[in-house]
């Protein structure tokens, strides 16, 4: 495989994201109480790198460029998570919680959109590839909020606010994986050549 400064990108995402989520804990953020980071610290390197290993045993033996920009966006998300917390902002800033939604998923699903339709010849319909991370981007936001439900449930979070906060942040989840979808669709199609 080559060697490219394009790994940097993912690797600083990972590097800092876990960093900023180990200086926390140690060092007793109030920010990070009761939010699961201690199963953040485990869960949140694996989710970022199953799509990097998952490309590279699909690809292994070939001498191919990794996408890594596509990996550095699907990483993104879990840094700016973990960054919003250790600054307190999902506390102190009333909409940092909902854009939060908006553009991580917009993000990772931007990441996973161009894993899925790496060239132009891969988005024949538009609608399909649209519609393919889009439903992939509200699938996950639903496995993401099943998640925060436990976590947040059992840090006794009253129930009807909670689920008021879990149906928002799956609209706005979906909402930003469709937005990842158009943009996706429409920059693989702007290469295709005409005539």
């Amino acid at each position: 495989m080559r060697r490219s400064r394009g790994a940097l990108w993912p690797a600083a995402v990972l590097v800092l994201t876990m960093l900023l989520m180990v200086v926390g804990l140690t060092a007793g953020w109030e920010s990070f109480n009761g939010k699961g980071f201690v199963a953040r610290v485990v869960v949140y390197p694996v989710l970022m790198l199953v799509l990097p290993v998952g490309w590279w045993w699909r690809h292994r033996g070939r001498d191919v460029e990794p996408p890594w920009g596509a990996f550095a966006l699907v990483m993104l998300p879990f840094l700016v998570d973990v960054v919003g917390n250790f600054l307190d902002l999902y506390d102190t800033v009333a909409v940092w919680d909902d854009v939060n939604h908006l553009v991580n998923w917009f993000l990772l699903l931007w990441g996973i959109g161009l894993l899925l339709f790496p060239g132009p010849d891969d988005v024949r319909r538009p609608a399909l590839a649209v519609l393919t991370v889009a439903g992939a981007g509200a699938l996950l936001a639903v496995l993401w909020e099943v998640g925060e439900w436990f976590v947040f449930l059992r840090a006794g979070v009253e129930v009807e606010r909670l689920y008021q906060d879990t149906l928002g942040d799956e609209l706005l989840g979906t909402t930003g994986a469709l937005l990842a979808g158009v943009l996706v669709a429409w920059w693989r199609r702007r290469t295709v050549p005409t005539g």
